[in-house]
């Protein structure tokens, strides 16, 4: 019987170190609820869910490779236009944004740091700080030389930033919202804006952008919410100031994702705190009270305008004629300007399908080759679709900042699609032309320093996203 007993208990003990041994490790419980997928046309699915440390936590850790890559593709970026090293930007990340951040966004600022980390990375939160300001450092670094004359001159870097429209009422084929963007920038970082985040966060409403990876907010802005609200936005051209006791754009841009159910909500948290960094003009779209706006952000002058049948176009082109005089540089009278070129094609466009609208039209206006200063289709920076590295006028003659190259990618939804949480997306142009770094570099050698960064961007076509 003791044999018996002895061998009974060696056998149980050898079961249980088999079981112990097939056993998984167990799953990091900040993971919960969240998801990547393998990229679809270009875009790459990330699905966040939790307080604002998990969500951060999720986003770094799912995406700390491609965090890596855009760093530095930013500290590139910034450094070559700037003059300013990323340890300048990291060291004002903590002490001018930080204080003014609140908590449930530092919370998951640090909270991707966090995840970062626990996928064998390197960066750490003043990183994920200084990636999350990358548009508005411009602002910020052009009023600290004036400060600081002995400091490198960082080159005026508030250029041409995306098209976009919102409409509805008589102008749209079912009386409802349409609207659409398209983001204009380096095909160096461009090329990496591809990620479709779908937020469910603790607090607030659930969201869906497209975005970069190890960014809070959309940063070229195009989102929607589970509360009807649809915002994206066109940045002003020229524009210069910037508070620093004010509160970043990023946070701003962010929360009134995640915390918007009226226009009035929008425009409240933007202008609470409004630093001037990275100006724009945001287009509002409230699907379920069909009601569109248009809240142009200058720092001394903030315009809402609202309207129920119409519409509202972007194209870098200030709107308010005191904001265009005190804050910017921009020359409203010179129509071969991008803007106001662009400006005159969207009005074009709005009024020759009045009534026919949808979001077929919309794909079609981001495609827009049609120069209204010539009358003819030649793609270039005065052009719907942005093909700046195609301008006869050379880059010489229209300083494009960060490399920009055109519009980079597109995004569009109509009140139906809102209503479900999705949005049409394209990666690449519009047109469906593709970007080869070859031709593109023999053309251009003057954006050789982008290089090994620089990758080919294949245009893929328009796409189905949905929340999940």
């Amino acid at each position: 019987m003791a044999r018996t007993a002895l061998l009974l208990s060696v056998a149980v003990s050898l079961s249980l170190v088999g079981v112990s041994a097939a056993t998984p490790p167990a799953v990091d419980a900040r993971l919960t609820g969240s998801e990547r997928r393998p990229p679809q046309q270009g875009w790459t699915y990330v699905r966040l869910e939790g307080t604002p440390a998990q969500i951060g936590y999720q986003h770094g850790y799912l995406l700390a490779p491609e965090i890596a890559d855009t760093e530095r593709v930013i500290a590139l970026q910034l450094n070559h236009d700037t003059k300013k090293d990323w340890a300048f930007f990291r060291t004002a990340s903590r002490d001018v944004l930080w204080p003014h951040i609140e908590q449930e966004y530092r919370d998951e600022l640090q909270g991707i740091a966090d995840g970062i980390k626990a996928k064998g990375g390197t960066l750490d939160l003043w990183d994920v700080v200084a990636m999350n300001a990358y548009l508005e450092w411009s602002y910020f670094t052009e009023a600290y030389d004036k400060l600081h004359p002995s400091t490198s001159a960082s080159k005026s870097l508030h250029g041409d930033h995306c098209s976009a429209f919102v409409a509805t009422g008589s102008y749209t084929k079912d009386g409802k919202i349409v609207i659409a963007h398209n983001n204009w920038t380096g095909y160096i970082d461009g090329e990496r804006w591809t990620i479709a985040f779908d937020v469910h966060p603790a607090h607030g409403h659930h969201f869906l952008m497209d975005g970069l990876p190890g960014l809070i907010h959309s940063a070229d802005d195009f989102g929607l919410n589970d509360a009807g609200i649809v915002i994206t936005e066109t940045t002003i051209t020229g524009f210069a100031g910037f508070d620093v006791n004010g509160i970043p754009e990023f946070v701003r841009a962010r929360k009134a994702m995640q915390y918007s159910a009226s226009i009035d909500d929008v425009a409240r948290i933007f202008k609470e705190g409004n630093n001037g960094g990275y100006a724009n003009d945001w287009l509002i779209a409230d699907t379920r009270k069909n009601e569109i706006a248009s809240l142009e952000l200058g720092l001394k002058h903030v315009t809402l305008e609202r309207k129920t049948d119409g519409y509202f176009v972007g194209s870098n082109y200030p709107i308010n004629p005191q904001l265009a005089a005190e804050e910017t540089s921009f020359n409203p009278h010179d129509m071969g300007l991008s803007a106001n070129a662009r400006h005159k094609r969207w009005t074009q466009l709005m009024e020759e399908n009045k009534g026919k609208i949808d979001l077929e039209r919309a794909h079609a206006f981001l495609a827009d080759h049609v120069d209204s200063t010539s009358g003819k289709a030649e793609p270039s920076e005065r052009t719907l679709c942005g093909h700046i590295d195609a301008s006869p006028r050379g880059s010489g003659s229209w300083q494009p900042p960060f490399g920009i190259a055109g519009a980079v990618q597109n995004k569009a939804t109509d009140a139906a699609l809102a209503a479900k949480m999705t949005f049409t997306a394209a990666a690449g142009h519009a047109c469906g032309q593709d970007f080869i770094v070859a031709d593109h570099l023999k053309a251009h050698p003057e954006f050789g320093w982008e290089l090994p960064l620089l990758h080919d961007m294949k245009a893929q076509g328009w796409t189905t996203i949905a929340a999940h």
